[in-house]
């Protein structure tokens, strides 16, 4: 047992760490669970294209990108304990709404109340264990909380399997009795910390633009294949997210109490993780989905036998999560991060050279996959612990929130272009030159973070100067 004198109250390391990292790791998982569940989704609403189904994943990444950090704030005011049971209590029963909705676009709309409940426990989740936990055991924590997500996508696809074969509505059953046992042990070993800021402005005006320029940008990208990419409404999507995010970074820029703070983004170890997050996430985000979709669509699996194929890579992503914490040690963040991201780019390149119409499993995916699995164990982990290294503790909340706004930013976008570059294909042979031309974008876009990823490495830590 150890005592924080800031918090003043025995802290129970294992039950604290079970809590605060279990509720953003249901809330990855149900992403990961809902990737193998929509062919059976599809089958329960007939008559939707892959665009509209798509919009189950997108509208929950893109509510949850825009209110991290609006919510994160809002969580160093309010007390980050009730910020984190309260978004905790939403996401339970919105996935109760999400089981019993009777058609597509109220499970949309639910899981946008999903999204709202995880964006307010993520960012307060991180605040409360590095706020909480005596300061030789933060970097530890930080990166098994960062980890959680690369165990959610190694859990994620083998229980949605399982659970898709009783019916696709148990992706979100599963979150109600899960939810409960984890507001009920947040009740005894979460401390009751005083708010880290009094204050209570929040920009939700800069929150409303963000969500209309992410999501007007995702509408684009989706529907561009089905309405044709000279339709006025594609033009006018992309032109409504040119304007909405221009508008939001000049009012982020103003405002006295801007949702990014721009003093954060002058620290280079977090501006390069957050860059490094979109870039790296997006890649990972449509590689993860093509393969499923490949699996179900041409090889013909049903969700269970799709989540044991999808399985053996992203197991390996928490091994090597352990791994990277020891290299970290000897190498640079920038360094580990660069090499996840060029594994993910090797292991994508492996696949679209091996696969053809037969499900060769064994010799055609599964040995790129395991390549892809060992580099987001040492990418993800990796750029979401350094993007918290350099920034002042009473922003931890806040630092948390944006990044996970970025990872999700990079998801929305990856799963939009996936979308547009095989949504539409017809037959074998335009559905496989589709799929391997959204594969070398994969492959390009994660040299990329490989790139990006070198910025990262640390400087001199400094203080940051932010509005107190």
């Amino acid at each position: 047992m150890v005592i924080n004198s800031q918090v003043g109250l025995p802290v129970r390391l294992v039950p604290l760490l079970a809590v605060l990292c279990g509720a953003p790791f249901v809330a990855s998982l149900d992403l990961f669970i809902v990737n193998v569940a929509l062919g059976d989704i599809a089958a329960s609403y007939p008559g939707y294209s892959l665009g509209d189904l798509s919009w189950i994943l997108n509208g929950y990444a893109i509510v949850y990108a825009a209110l991290l950090v609006p919510l994160g704030r809002w969580a160093d005011r309010i007390g980050r304990r009730r910020g984190f049971m309260l978004g905790l209590a939403l996401f339970t029963v919105a996935s109760a709404a999400c089981a019993l909705s009777p058609s597509l676009w109220l499970l949309v709309a639910f899981r946008v109340l999903q999204a709202v409940g995880a964006a307010a426990l993520t960012p307060a989740s991180l605040g409360l264990l590095i706020g909480t936990l005596p300061e030789d055991r933060r970097a530890g924590a930080v990166r098994i909380w960062a980890a959680t997500a690369a165990a959610a996508a190694a859990l994620g696809p083998v229980v949605g399997g399982i659970l898709v074969e009783a019916s696709w509505r148990w992706a979100f059953l599963i979150n109600i009795p899960i939810g409960i046992a984890l507001l009920f042990a947040a009740i005894r070993v979460v401390p009751n910390a005083q708010p880290s800021r009094t204050d209570t402005e929040l920009d939700l005006v800069g929150a409303a633009l963000l969500i209309a320029g992410i999501g007007a940008l995702s509408l684009g990208l989706v529907q561009g294949p089905d309405w044709g990419w000279g339709d006025l409404r594609i033009t006018l999507a992309f032109a409504v997210a040119t304007v909405a995010l221009a508008l939001f970074w000049f009012r982020n820029s103003r405002h006295r109490a801007p949702l990014i703070e721009p003093a954060l983004l002058k620290v280079p170890t977090f501006a390069w993780s957050n860059v490094t997050a979109v870039v790296f996430s997006a890649a990972f985000a449509a590689g993860l989905l093509a393969n499923i979709l490949w699996l179900q669509e041409v090889w013909g699996y049903s969700a269970l036998e799709t989540g044991l194929a999808i399985a053996p890579g992203p197991i390996l992503v928490p091994l090597f999560a352990v791994a990277g914490q020891l290299l970290a040690r000897r190498f640079s963040a920038g360094t580990i991060a660069a090499t996840g991201s060029l594994l993910w780019s090797v292991g994508t390149v492996l696949v679209l050279a091996s696969v053809g119409a037969e499900p060769h499993y064994v010799t055609a995916l599964l040995p790129g996959w395991l390549i892809a699995g060992v580099g987001v164990g040492l990418a993800l982990p990796t750029i979401l612990s350094s993007a918290a290294a350099d920034i002042p503790q009473a922003r931890s909340a806040t630092g948390s929130a944006i990044v996970n706004m970025n990872r999700q930013i990079g998801t929305v976008i990856g799963v939009s272009v996936l979308v547009a570059v095989v949504g539409t294909s017809v037959g074998y042979d335009d559905t496989h030159s589709a799929f391997v031309l959204a594969w070398w974008v994969i492959a390009a876009v994660a040299v990329c973070a490989a790139v990006t990823s070198i910025g990262m490495n640390p400087r001199n830590p400094h203080t940051v100067e932010v509005p107190k």
